[in-house]
């Protein structure tokens, strides 16, 4: 017997069908504005208009973009810090989170209760500083930005939470063969976890990305500057050259603007979709115990 839905189904389908349209023009709308912008000759005082298609097609603002020295070494920076920073951020994440599973751990509830204290009170930004550049000795290094935050405690829990829901009898059959720790975190706890893996290297990657305050407070060397900095640096520097021809350069800043939002977020874009079939799952395991 065919299933036939009934007329009530048949209107909530389209409704859904409807809304979720509506959703998704209106989440790659702004992306798409931000293209047809920055591809845009002239848009002084256009940038309030909906805009569908590039008014006079202009990769002049790309070009200024792309052409600037750092760029691409704000790529190179960059790149480096997210491979390195996140491979630290997991390997530190995922030993934190183990510990914290260990009902052995001596201080396991101590701990606990320091990390999550950190998440409602902060140092401030001066003693920060005066820690990494007096005491650890780190302006001009890109160690001051892998090893702040190195472990987000945020994520810790959710890894820690998403430990706890593998069955323990997995466990105990390690160490019953005589393996220890080491081998049920390598043997048992990664392979199944890799859901929630994923996850964290989607968030500290795109954390990493996206940073340039620790940059800004730390780094002076041109050379050592990260893309978004870089990119603020340009932006903030076309700014101040709107002088004489003030509507020209106007223009010229506004296409600016709009391209350095494309420049740095499509790189990252690229590689969320490879993830996603991970994204939903991981996170709901690492959430709900169970």
């Amino acid at each position: 017997m065919v299933y036939k839905p009934s007329i009530g189904e048949k209107i909530f389908n389209v409704f859904n069908i409807i809304f979720m349209a509506f959703m998704i023009i209106i989440t790659i709308y702004p992306f798409w504005y931000c293209i047809t912008c920055s591809l845009s000759k002239n848009i002084v005082g256009n940038t309030a208009t909906l805009m569908l298609l590039p008014k006079g097609l202009d990769f002049a603002a790309y070009k200024t973009v792309l052409s600037d020295p750092l760029i691409l070494n704000g790529y190179k920076v960059t790149i480096f810090v997210v491979i390195v920073a996140t491979i630290v951020n997991l390997i530190m994440t995922t030993i934190a989170a183990f510990l914290l599973t260990r009902r052995d751990f001596a201080i396991r509830g101590f701990l606990t209760w320091m990390m999550l204290i950190t998440m409602y009170f902060s140092g401030g930004m001066i003693p920060t500083y005066i820690i990494y550049v007096q005491i650890l000795g780190l302006e001009n290094s890109l160690l001051a930005l892998i090893l702040p935050g190195a472990v987000s405690v945020y994520n810790m829990i959710v890894m820690r939470t998403n430990f706890d829901g593998i069955p323990k009898s997995l466990e105990e059959s390690v160490k019953v063969d005589g393996g220890n720790d080491m081998h049920v975190l390598w043997h048992i706890i990664i392979p199944l976890s890799k859901a929630v893996i994923s996850v964290m290297v989607l968030f500290y990657g795109v954390g990493h990305w996206n940073a340039w305050f620790n940059a800004l407070l730390y780094i002076k060397d041109r050379n050592k500057i990260p893309l978004q900095l870089a990119l603020r640096s340009i932006l903030i520097q076309e700014q101040l050259n709107t002088g004489a021809n003030a509507v020209d350069n106007m223009g010229i800043a506004e296409n600016i603007k709009f391209a350095t939002i494309i420049v740095a977020t499509v790189p990252i874009l690229l590689v969320y979709p490879f993830i996603q079939k991970y994204f939903v799952k991981g996170v709901m395991i690492g959430a709900v115990k169970g």
